[in-house]
């Protein structure tokens, strides 16, 4: 079984959405952790958790 993928307008795969979430959430973090929840070999959740900093 094939995982989804995410596909071009011209119909070509691209990158797999597990890891497309990953690096989007990635792109937009500033300051916080990611934590990826896996069963039986396969990611099935993805947790952000945002910090915020503020100067003093």
């Amino acid at each position: 079984m094939r995982s989804p993928t995410e596909t071009d307008k011209d119909g070509s795969e691209q990158t797999p959405r597990a890891v497309q979430t990953v690096l989007d959430a990635l792109q937009k973090l500033k300051f916080g952790a990611i934590q990826l929840t896996v069963h039986e070999g396969r990611l099935v959740q993805v947790d952000v958790t945002e910090r915020h900093r503020y100067p003093n």
